[in-house]
């Protein structure tokens, strides 16, 4: 009984040691950009430019490279969802989800698509997993919530 405490002794005294570590949110911390993966920085570049066919490409690669990494699956749902290629962009912001399920702007945009099929119910899910998610406002809410309240708005007249 002794060695077990000791044990949990030392293992509180270990995450001590590790300020934030265990309560921080993965999506907090973004790589710097000399970091990124180049195709990885080159899918964003294209989705900033609008090219959403070479962010498929470059990102598409990257996401090879990188299967654990949410914000590429997200960027990929993105620029599917942009090129209106809706059931793959369903499929990217899905594995986002599973590899990161409080990921923000997974979340905002899957709604956005939902309310691109006319599936309020789903995309009302996903604003009340924001809500819970955001402790203190955040964009992501704020950006779902209104194009709810739009689609409403539209549903209604």
């Amino acid at each position: 009984m002794i060695g077990v405490k000791i044990s949990v002794g030392l293992l509180g005294f270990g995450l001590a040691l590790l300020p934030g570590a265990t309560l921080a949110d993965p999506t907090d911390e973004a790589p710097k950009e000399g970091q990124l993966d180049p195709e990885y920085a080159a899918g964003k570049a294209a989705i900033a430019a609008k090219d959403w066919n070479a962010a498929i490409r470059s990102l598409s690669s990257a996401a090879l490279r990188d299967t654990r990494n949410a914000d590429i699956e997200n960027y990929l749902g993105y620029a599917y969802r942009q090129s209106g290629q809706l059931q793959l962009a369903f499929t990217h912001y899905q594995r986002a989800l599973q590899l990161d399920p409080r990921h923000r702007g997974a979340h905002e945009y899957i709604g956005e698509a939902y309310l691109m099929v006319n599936n309020l119910t789903k995309a009302e899910e996903h604003l009340a997993a924001l809500q819970r998610i955001c402790l203190i406002p955040c964009e992501e809410y704020e950006d779902l919530k209104k194009a709810v309240a739009d689609y409403r708005a539209r549903a209604a007249k």
